[in-house]
């Protein structure tokens, strides 16, 4: 089967449903109006369609001249190991590289680290800058 690759804001509704797909949605609970936040703050997006079915999608969000930080990476599971997410990855690289972007990053899920390490990403190590805030929040019902 032959894949769409669109650098472009999909359609909110097929986003939120992707979302919810994979499980991310259990760990990031979010309101459909807080992802289409979120997506309008990107600098890319890319997604990837099998026909006019949304079955991957990937984001960048940067500083422009620095940092790069590529979030939600998502692949529809009955698409997964097609080569749809080493293709997003690779455009969203592809595209940060272009704008002379230094420091690319992202957050990974669990479980998918060697993913990410077969395509250019090292692990961060233990005495790395770097920390995150966690705090707990309402999830939507």
């Amino acid at each position: 089967m032959d894949f769409e690759y669109r650098q472009t804001t999909p359609d909110i509704d097929a986003l939120y449903a992707l979302y919810q797909t994979t499980g991310w949605y259990d760990e990031y609970p979010i309101h459909i109006d807080e992802l289409a936040l979120a997506i309008g703050n990107s600098q890319f997006t890319l997604c990837a369609y099998a026909g006019e079915k949304l079955v991957g999608f990937g984001r960048v969000v940067t500083d422009g001249a620095l940092h790069a930080m590529i979030y939600e990476m998502i692949v529809e599971p009955g698409y997964q190991g097609k080569g749809i997410g080493k293709a997003i990855l690779q455009m969203l690289v592809d595209n940060c590289r272009q704008a002379n972007i230094r420091d690319i990053q992202l957050f990974c899920a669990r479980g998918k680290r060697g993913f990410y390490e077969k395509h250019g990403f090292d692990a961060r190590p233990d005495d790395a800058p770097g920390m995150q805030y966690r705090y707990k929040r309402r999830g939507y019902a």
